[in-house]
């Protein structure tokens, strides 16, 4: 037993689930590459600020969840609890929106940390994949993204998810219906941690788990009804968009994440096999957050989805992905020469692009089998002294158990034309 374990409300990604992590990540960056998006990666670490001025310091994120540190120099910085802003400040400070071909479209994939209870689906260090769309204000492109995650989850298998849908409104509509909610609010029976809250930002109020507040919640007045004409004319479009796209979708009007930047549409994809943590991603318009954190106008939006919870899906689903073979050649060498020789063709076969293995540590022939065996292998290639006097190896299908003589000068193109 190793002294050390991982923090608490962590985990490791080892083989063989590490594969299926992997799986989805692909298959959700797979629709975005083939969108005109391009990579980005930033660091875990940010300026505490980033995410104060644009997260928002009234959430939760903020106020309780952040891993915020100074460091020996007397900078103050903070773990990554999300994406956006850091993907945001990246583009503002390499210039991407000068460049002239607005909207810059990026793709992400990486570890977030928050300071959460540990439970299942919900990790103080967890992994998502996000995409944002910068600089253009287009219900298209919000449309757009809705329906790239929906594909990224079907080629995945998942069927038992929704879409929740909303619109927060703009600079314009939103002040008048903040005024209203807050008037609503200081009539409610609220400790003063979430009286306080509805002062900074009463949206916030709105997406409150507690069933105490929520029970109290059921006469708030909504933002659609204060819907200014134009955001009105622009979410009607994003969803005939999305309806046209096939994609189906629920009108939830009380839909507000857990973010201050958010504008207009927002979005969010629930899973009802999760229990409590069904939230498997979401996003939305963000046009102000560019400003907060100091740059130039730039209306954009993105989205954030969980690999782990998409894992938790798909096993809540019963769907098993189908996972190439990590290893499918497997090589036995029995004698010195024929380790030399076997470890050359390995090495040949990785160059022509197949995954093979080699039977390390001189083991025997059953413990080499018994390698070979799991390591998943389609074929096996065992080689002895007498073999190699008459210039041929044994490769044994370990599907049929058939075993066959292969020239030793043929056996690359014989598992090249096997495998295909």
């Amino acid at each position: 037993m190793s002294t050390f374990k991982a923090p608490k409300g962590t985990y490791d990604l080892i083989p063989p689930d590490s594969a299926t992590f992997l799986a989805v990540r692909e298959a959700i960056a797979a629709p975005l590459r083939n969108s005109g998006y391009g990579y980005i990666e930033t660091p875990g670490f940010e300026n505490v600020e980033l995410f104060a001025r644009g997260v928002g310091e009234s959430t939760d994120i903020v106020t309780k969840e952040m891993y915020a540190f100074e460091t020996k120099g007397g900078d103050k910085l903070a773990l990554r609890p999300e994406g956006t802003a850091s993907v945001l400040r990246a583009a503002l400070e390499a210039n991407l929106h000068k460049a002239g071909n607005l909207p810059v479209k990026l793709w992400y994939s990486g570890s977030y940390y928050r300071y959460e209870r540990p439970q299942k689906g919900r990790y103080r260090h967890f992994s998502q994949v996000g995409a944002e769309a910068i600089g253009a204000e287009d219900p298209a492109l919000d449309a757009e993204l809705i329906i790239l995650a929906d594909q990224a989850y079907r080629s995945l298998g998942l069927s038992n998810f929704r879409i929740l849908l909303n619109s927060l409104g703009d600079k314009e509509c939103r002040p008048v219906y903040r005024t209203a909610l807050q008037d609503f609010l200081r009539g409610l029976d609220l400790d003063e941690d979430t009286l306080r809250r509805a002062e900074i930002n009463p949206l916030r109020v709105l997406d409150d788990k507690r069933e105490s507040v929520q029970k109290q919640l059921g006469e708030a007045p909504l933002l659609r009804d204060y819907l200014c004409d134009a955001c009105k004319a622009y979410h009607e479009e994003v969803r005939e968009l999305i309806t046209a796209a096939g994609v189906a979708f629920e009108d939830d009007p009380k839909l507000v994440r857990g973010l201050d930047y958010y504008t207009r549409t927002t979005f969010e994809f629930v899973h009802d096999g999760l229990g409590s943590q069904s939230a498997v991603g979401g996003g939305g318009r963000y046009d102000g957050l560019s400003e907060m954190i100091g740059g130039p106008a730039l209306p954009s939006v993105g989205w954030a989805l969980g690999v782990d919870r998409t894992v938790l899906a798909l096993e809540a689903e019963g769907v098993e992905l189908e996972l190439p073979a990590t290893t499918s050649v497997f090589a036995v060498p029995l004698g010195e020469e024929a380790r030399r020789v076997l470890f050359a063709k390995v090495t040949e076969l990785r160059k022509n692009g197949i995954a093979a293995d080699f039977s390390y540590g001189g083991k025997g022939l059953k413990g080499a089998m018994k390698n070979a065996n799991r390591s998943g292998a389609r074929y096996t290639i065992v080689a002895g002294e007498r073999d190699l006097a008459e210039g041929v190896v044994q490769l044994k299908d370990m599907e049929s158990g058939e075993q066959t003589a292969v020239g030793v000068n043929e056996i690359v193109a014989e598992l090249e034309a096997r495998l295909g």
